[in-house]
């Protein structure tokens, strides 16, 4: 057995106790590569199946090729998938591309308070309906408190105090002192009624990891993390206006892991909101982001 083999073995296991010990269970889904690996490794423990919903928040803003990739591979796969926008601050224009607040508000109010009010059903949710491919009100208003996320902790310091059955409030507060230990392998999954729990199956993957199972798994990952002939692609993906692409001609996972292996440059050294604020990240993830 081999590290990756060890690494996919804890990640199934974490994802069956989550499906095992939690009622109104989703999934975000960012697109990114690292959710689509979770995705990847939640067919593989469900045996083809998806069992619980697909969620993306949905800022108005992300690259456009990742919206044709999620319906595409939501279609493909016939995923229960689940969109949902803070539409008051779109509506109100409240946003930095449209001039109004600076970008870490832009992320509180489109990520952060849109991914909360999804969650809680409080805000109209849309469903992809598999038979015409289009989205519709989702009818079901449960909220989703058990969560589970991609998140690894070796790609931001925030990430790094996660446990991987980690509460949060019934708001979806962060409180980084009252986690539970884990200690060898034994997770804390008995949580007080109403808590709100944030899964994290990848917490002890890297980005190469990441990388070399996508590669071993032939995982069809979106094409914008490839140079596309400009001698530029994306490292990290989200929204276009705050996600930048760095300097690369790799066109195959294989060429990524050889830049991987010799950089060291952080990986979300182009989203420009982690620059205006050193501790940005943690102080969204405290308040509830993804």
């Amino acid at each position: 057995m081999d590290h990756l083999d060890r690494l996919e073995g804890r990640s199934v296991h974490i994802l069956r106790e989550a499906y095992a010990s939690f009622r109104g269970l989703c999934m975000l889904w960012s697109i990114g590569k690292d959710s689509t690996v979770l995705l990847w490794l939640t067919r593989k423990a469900f045996f083809g199946h998806v069992p619980y919903p697909l969620v993306h928040i949905d800022t108005s803003f992300k690259i456009p090729e990742m919206i044709t990739y999620r319906d595409r591979l939501a279609l493909e796969w016939k995923l229960t998938m689940i969109v949902g926008q803070n539409r008051d601050a779109l509506g109100a224009k409240r946003t930095f591309p449209d001039g109004a607040v600076d970008r870490i508000t832009c992320c509180r109010l489109l990520k952060t308070e849109g991914l909360k009010h999804t969650l809680s059903g409080e805000w109209p949710r849309m469903r992809l309906n598999l038979e015409n491919g289009r989205y519709e009100v989702d009818q079901n208003a449960e909220p989703y408190t058990g969560v589970i996320v991609g998140a690894r902790a070796d790609e931001e310091g925030s990430r790094s105090k996660e446990r991987y059955f980690s509460a949060r409030t019934a708001s979806s507060g962060w409180d980084i002192g009252t986690q539970p230990p884990e200690f060898w392998n034994q997770y804390k999954t008995e949580f007080a009624p109403g808590t709100h729990v944030r899964i994290h199956p990848l917490l002890d993957w890297t980005e190469t990891n990441i990388w070399e199972y996508i590669q071993r798994e032939k995982i069809p990952i979106i094409d914008i993390y490839f140079d596309d002939g400009t001698g530029h692609r994306y490292r990290s993906i989200g929204c276009e206006t705050c996600t930048g692409t760095i300097q690369s001609t790799a066109t195959t996972t294989q060429e990524i892991l050889v830049e991987l292996r010799k950089t060291n440059v952080p990986e979300r050294a182009g989203r420009a909101q982690d620059q205006e604020d050193t501790y940005a990240m943690e102080k969204l993830r405290r308040e509830g982001y993804m």
